[in-house]
């Protein structure tokens, strides 16, 4: 079978995801079956896979569900318990004290306090800890589960004290002979993803905010976003300056930790004291609540704060984040977590093949959300009969996510699992990116962010689709004359980006604010970010493979000039259009 058959073949589950999930709006529930079955009926007739393999890979796509749904509860279950004490209302508060206008929260919070979190614990876990907390500050569920998409970009590579690029790059090149010093190779293309995710990520806090406005706003306008680009872009390079110079003198492990926690220290003393934040009649909220498009809401629903005014301070309210936020980094940067990783239930060898499954429960960060919702018991001195609440409403909304993960986690594992199959045919991840590199030629580089995002968006995970395809960018980098590093760097960055869109990633947090069976509505306005990054990152990396070659104004220079100057453009008109707007208001 040609490649390119085999390519089209490889992209059927995808395909499905795409026309059911996202183009008619199909719940997860639904959708993910239809494209599970899809991959299966592939591995088996076409891919040729044994079938206790796909048996095998479908269970241990459960078991990965399973660990999945105690991450999910253990932050709805820590959301509630917030909740029930008040200390969901101080921190609105405490938020509304800083700003109340709903663009410099969600910059705040999404992008810088996200950016930490991922650099902390990276796999979905800023999703888990920045949605349901834009939730309790009266942010639609859907408009907080979309920020916290967004947001999984620039900072996704760095994740987890660096695992997509120790783990994910380190082991998908480790095979190869041409690297000698896998270490130096991974510190030199972390310094080539960062240069990219810089120069991308610029922009992100601006999409954050436009796409609140514009999907959420009374008026449904961008422009209402683009008021706050000063703001936007500080926020930005707050977390990114300081994020590249750690990537280029420490490597991948802490650019995205200590650049949101820089970005923290700068930002919210400087929009304290008013610093590119909007004027008080300026401020842009949300409608009320009873005029909310019914697909904005969720399960999670949050009581009337005002009965909480006063119950608990400042410094309690913030204690269970910053009790995850010292967890975390605890049992990733020291021998708690060795210790924590040895309590591990194992299933090897499932069916008698080579998949096997692991679960190191300490470990998991819902482990340390149910820690510190029991902590946070204590000291916000709740009454039994209030955690109890908290318990009982966590469990009902985590069966309701249930269903569609116990679909989407399996399809993936079948995915990828379908090497060694009697067709011989190489597994479905590597047949889809054969067939696209071999019909792009030297226009590769532009193509490899998507190839990396399709990772992502398929696994889960920035970290898989590095362990994937790392070794397969690094040989189509050789094969046309490329820079390997930079290709491979090209594939880390469009894995980041894929995390936009990724579906299980997209259900899980949704899940955790209860928006269960709106996942393609979540997609469908995070599609254009993701694009852009990808397409951006892209042109960029071409641009710098073949300037030497092909000079400085090559396709890959000339479509990154035209993206900035569309957003220098839209910024700059968006900016004239509202001083004359404002300067008709005082005439009159």
């Amino acid at each position: 079978m040609g490649d390119g058959i085999l390519a089209i073949l490889a992209l059927l589950p995808i395909i499905v995801v795409a026309v059911f999930l996202v183009g008619l709006k199909w719940p997860a529930s639904k959708a993910m079956p239809l494209s599970y079955i899809v991959a299966v009926l592939l591995a088996l007739f076409v891919w040729d896979v044994a079938f206790p393999q796909v048996a095998a890979a479908s269970v241990h796509g459960l078991i990965v569900a399973v660990t999945l749904l105690f991450i999910i509860f253990g932050a709805i279950l820590l959301l509630n318990t917030l909740q029930e004490s008040g200390g969901l209302h101080t921190i609105r508060r405490g938020f509304t004290d800083i700003s109340p206008d709903r663009r410099i929260q969600v910059i705040i919070i999404a992008w810088l306090f996200g950016s930490f979190i991922e650099g902390s614990a990276g796999f979905g876990t800023p999703a888990a800890v920045v949605v349901p907390l834009m939730v309790g500050l009266g942010f639609p569920a859907m408009a907080a589960v979309v920020a916290g998409m967004v947001i999984q970009s620039t900072p996704v590579s760095f994740g987890a004290v660096g695992t997509p690029m120790i783990v994910g790059v380190g082991t998908g090149v480790e095979p190869l002979t041409q690297i000698t010093d896998v270490s130096g190779f991974v510190f030199d293309v972390a310094a080539k993803v960062a240069t990219l995710h810089v120069v991308a990520g610029l922009l992100i806090p601006l999409f954050l905010v436009g796409i609140l406005t514009k999907f959420f706003g009374k008026n449904k306008s961008f422009s209402e976003g683009l008021k706050v680009w000063k703001f936007a872009l500080f926020a930005a390079l707050a977390m990114t300056i300081p994020y590249i110079i750690v990537a280029y003198l420490l490597g991948p492990e802490f650019p995205a930790l200590l650049g949101g926690f820089i970005g923290l220290a700068i930002v919210i003393p400087a929009a304290q004291k008013g610093f590119l934040t909007p004027k008080e009649e300026d401020t842009w909220d949300f409608e009320k609540k009873d005029r909310w498009d019914p697909t904005w809401t969720g399960r999670v629903e949050l009581k009337n704060s005002e009965i909480y005014a006063g119950k608990i301070s400042m410094w309690r309210a913030w204690a269970p984040y910053v009790l995850i936020a010292a967890f975390l980094l605890i049992s990733r940067l020291t021998v708690v977590g060795d210790w924590l990783k040895s309590v591990e239930i194992v299933i090897p060898n499932i069916f008698g093949t080579n998949i096997s499954s692991s679960w190191e429960i300490l470990f998991s960060p819902g482990f340390i959300f149910i820690v510190v919702a029991v902590i946070t018991y204590f000291i916000h001195g709740m009454k039994p009969s209030d955690f109890g609440r908290a318990w009982k409403a966590s469990g009902k909304t985590i069966i309701a996510a249930s269903t569609a993960l116990v679909f989407t986690v399996p399809m993936v594992q079948v995915f990828i699992n379908t090497a060694g199959g009697a067709a011989g045919y190489p597994e479905m991840p590597i047949a889809l990116a054969e067939g696209v590199a071999n019909l792009a030629g030297f226009m590769y580089p532009i193509f490899a962010t998507f190839i990396g995002g399709i990772g992502a968006f398929v696994a889960g995970s920035n970290t898989v689709s590095n362990m994937m395809f790392s070794y397969f960018q690094f040989g189509v980098g050789e094969r046309i004359g490329a820079d390997p590093s930079w290709i491979v760097a090209l594939q880390a960055v469009g894995g980041a980006a894929g995390n936009m869109i990724c579906v299980h990633n997209v259900v899980a947090a949704s899940a955790v604010v209860g928006l269960v069976g709106k996942e393609g509505h979540v997609i469908r306005k995070t599609l254009l970010p993701f694009f852009y990054y990808s397409l951006l990152a892209g042109s960029i990396g071409y641009s710098i493979i073949w300037t030497a070659e092909k000079g400085i104004f090559n396709i890959g220079s000339i479509i990154a000039l035209v993206i900035w100057t569309i957003a220098i453009y839209i910024i700059a008109t968006n900016n004239k259009r509202l001083n004359a707007i404002g300067g008709n208001k005082k005439s009159a």
